[in-house]
């Protein structure tokens, strides 16, 4: 058994192209992204059914969607101003 500090643990060992996943799921509410991975919703939701081909054409976008989580929201003042 695994104590879980692994990716060797069955559920995510798969024989394809690895996924981009390093397990922190949280969907940016502007940005639409995954915080961990970088991928869309729609991009986790389709990855097992992807081609082998465009799943690598959606690794080798991947690092150029960091930019848009680095940038900072505004906070509550921004917030307010958009309502």
């Amino acid at each position: 058994m695994s104590d879980g500090t692994d990716r060797d643990d069955g559920i995510w060992q798969r024989d394809e192209i690895e996924s981009p996943c390093v397990r922190i799921c949280v969907i940016h509410p502007e940005a639409r992204l995954c915080t961990g991975c970088l991928r869309s919703i729609d991009e986790i939701t389709e990855w097992s059914r992807m081609t082998p081909a465009h799943r690598t054409e959606v690794m080798a976008a991947l690092p150029a969607r960091a930019a848009q989580l680095k940038t900072r929201r505004g906070g509550r003042k921004a917030r307010l101003a958009r309502r």
